[in-house]
């Protein structure tokens, strides 16, 4: 049975049921719970991301190797805005319902960190992270705060390379190198066309097998594998609740749709 309107007491309480009587929980984030910490998202409209720029080019990993600067150039004002990021109360409300010892995983399409920035504690970012940086050449694997501040200054520092009159200057000048073998470190993020962290994506389908009850929040359900997380917890025979501003790919699937801002509902839930 789906309900549309998150206002109408019939559809908030079948949720609020839904949530008293399971013993074990578990939560799909996507984009739209970190829309409002200040996260563009990447299909939207306004805002997204794909707008202005063709994944395929600048955020594949064969686009990474060919163009490295490009793929920089492109995440630069992504990244600034993450660094700057803070949780919101949606973060939070999960959290609250961790601690509780009902919801046991996030599971995240996000690369934000920002739930692990609220105080979840169990976290499977499905689509990577920015903790760290690997080259891809050696496989050296560092911390990623040093550089990306390093690169965020010297890009402050400096003209766009495009720009530059000196035709000889080195266009990967300021990236982010491996203090091994000098080569272009790549962010722990999951660009198209590479496989999603296995150990991860497991361990999220294990919740979704285990659960009783699911959360979606925030995503579009239209990206593949995460997006299957929903459909293993209903062969089981889980709930599933969804919630988000736009319809989903899969609200004929869920026990009740709760249409609003996950800024707004997550928190009601969490009470």
């Amino acid at each position: 049975m789906v309900y549309s309107n998150p206002m109408e007491n019939e559809a908030f309480e079948l949720a609020a049921t839904l949530l008293r009587k399971a013993d074990y929980i578990t939560a799909l984030t996507g984009a739209g719970i970190s829309t409002p910490s200040g996260i563009p998202d990447f299909r939207s409209p306004t805002s997204g991301i794909w707008e202005k720029y063709d994944p395929a080019e600048v955020a594949s990993l064969h686009g990474f190797r060919r163009d490295p600067r490009k793929f920089y150039d492109w995440i630069r004002p992504l990244i600034r805005t993450l660094v700057e990021a803070q949780p919101n109360a949606a973060h939070t409300a999960l959290a609250r319902m961790e601690a509780t010892g009902k919801l046991k995983s996030v599971s995240t399409q996000n690369i934000d960190m920002l739930h692990t920035a609220a105080g979840s504690q169990t976290v499977y970012e499905l689509h990577g992270h920015l903790r760290e940086m690997t080259c891809i050449h050696c496989f050296a694997v560092y911390p990623a705060q040093p550089f990306i501040e390093n690169f965020l200054a010297a890009e402050d520092d400096e003209m766009n390379y495009s720009d530059q009159q000196d035709e000889s200057a080195d266009p990967l000048a300021n990236l982010p190198r491996c203090p091994n073998c000098n080569h272009v470190l790549k962010p722990n993020v999951i660009l198209y066309g590479e496989q999603l962290p296995i150990n991860k994506l497991v361990a999220a389908r294990n919740e979704a097998s285990e659960c009783d009850l699911m959360i979606v929040a925030g995503s579009s359900l239209e990206v593949f594998p995460a997006a299957e997380l929903p459909m293993i917890a209903r062969r089981k025979n889980a709930g599933l609740i969804i919630v988000d501003l736009r319809p989903t790919a899969m609200d004929w699937l869920a026990s009740v749709v709760l249409r609003g801002n996950v800024v707004d509902i997550l928190p009601r839930l969490a009470d």
